[in-house]
């Protein structure tokens, strides 16, 4: 199928056949159209014999929508998505969310289930207020909901509710004067660099070089998992390109980013010693050192990792801060880059971050800087 755009807005024209644009003219099937009326909805229409007439028609309605009075507009759009229910809503809004990743669709139908929808999926759309929002958060914190699952519930809603504001249902946003859940960043439980020394040593070969990614090139753990010596670009850069997907179990695109994009990170020497001396004792499949233990076609489990973690957890041949997860490896490499001055945008960029409101969020702990330093080093310089 074959289709021509018209000027911005108007819609388009085409023909759902097998002949080539060139020969529209002279083939026997007709034309059909397509535009967004004005609510926004995809409309199409069919039955029109020449291209003039199906032009002409778009015409019409982009001029009839050029002449409607925004408040009509927006009384319409009101009248449609005022009275939707929540859970009709989000279904809407959800289909248009294809930037998300499988690992990122899975986290927001979990909490939609399990939090959301049970206390607003009858909800109509223009009955939210910042009421509703706070009373939805109350009613987690009585179920005993912790913290950080509340603090990523009420940033679904937010995105949720500020997609029906620029619509034009709400005259003010239903967020207005709603305290956020305070997510607490100590809850990011980090070892000291001594545990993290017996740590990496306290479960098998696979086990060090995944900590050693995670904590020296602060790779999440699927990206760990899909390490390759291909993507040592540099003797001290790291170039992540893909991740292990834990729903697919296939390799996969990385999180937040487009199929063909990568990140770059600093390899430390360390690290890189200890990718080469993995490589040198077992080998490796295109260029990946890990695979899955069975079956060497497929991609290693991830799985493996937290199996192993729980076993060291629980055989207590080492010393592991209270709270410490896998996650913690790559909390550690935020830590050391924080604390050792390096900016934070760059760690941002390093970790994969979607803004750096998320790094600033989770690791403003960490940076060194404060008023009273910063007046010192300030002073330093005034007084060279």
């Amino acid at each position: 199928m074959a289709t021509k755009a018209l000027a911005h807005g108007m819609g388009t024209f085409f023909k759902e056949c097998e002949h080539p644009q060139a020969r529209w003219s002279k083939c026997p099937h007709e034309y059909k159209i397509r535009y967004r009326d004005a609510t926004g909805k995809q409309v199409e229409e069919s039955g029109y014999a020449t291209q003039d007439k199906a032009i002409t028609r778009l015409s019409e309605i982009y001029k009839a929508k050029k002449d409607t009075p925004r408040k009509q507009s927006k009384a319409e759009r009101i009248q449609k998505y005022g009275v939707m229910q929540f859970g009709e809503y989000v279904a809407e809004w959800k289909a248009g969310q294809r930037h998300l990743g499988e690992s990122s669709v899975r986290a927001l139908d979990s909490l939609l289930e399990h939090h959301l929808f049970p206390a607003l999926r009858s909800r109509r759309m223009g009955t939210f207020d910042h009421k509703v929002v706070d009373g939805f958060l109350q009613t987690m914190e009585r179920n005993g909901v912790g913290l950080a699952t509340q603090s990523n519930a009420y940033d679904k809603l937010k995105s949720i509710l500020l997609d029906a504001h620029r619509l034009g249902i709400y005259d003010e946003s239903p967020l207005e004067g709603v305290r956020p859940p305070q997510y607490d960043p100590t809850r990011a439980v980090i070892p000291s660099p001594t545990q993290l020394r017996d740590i990496r040593t306290a479960g098998d070969d696979m086990f060090l070089l995944i900590t050693d990614l995670m904590s020296g090139c602060g790779l999440r753990n699927g990206e760990a998992a899909a390490v390759n010596l291909r993507n040592i670009v540099a003797d001290d850069i790291y170039r992540i390109t893909e991740q292990v997907n834990q729903t697919t179990k296939t390799y996969g695109r990385l999180k937040h980013r487009k199929v063909t994009e990568y990140r770059d990170v600093p390899l430390p020497a360390r690290v890189k010693e200890t990718i080469d001396w993995y490589a040198d004792k077992y080998g490796t499949v295109d260029g990946y050192l890990l695979r899955h233990p069975h079956d060497l076609s497929k991609a290693f489990p991830c799985y493996y990792l937290d199996n192993q973690w729980l076993r060291i957890k629980k055989s207590g041949v080492v010393e592991i801060p209270e709270g410490m997860v896998v996650y913690s490896f790559r909390h550690f490499f935020a830590s050391n880059c924080l604390t050792n001055g390096i900016p934070i945008t760059d760690v941002a960029e390093w970790m994969g971050h979607r803004s750096l409101d998320i790094t600033f969020k989770i690791y403003r702990h960490l940076m060194p800087g404060s008023i009273s330093k910063a007046a010192k080093i300030l002073d330093l310089g005034l007084a060279a």
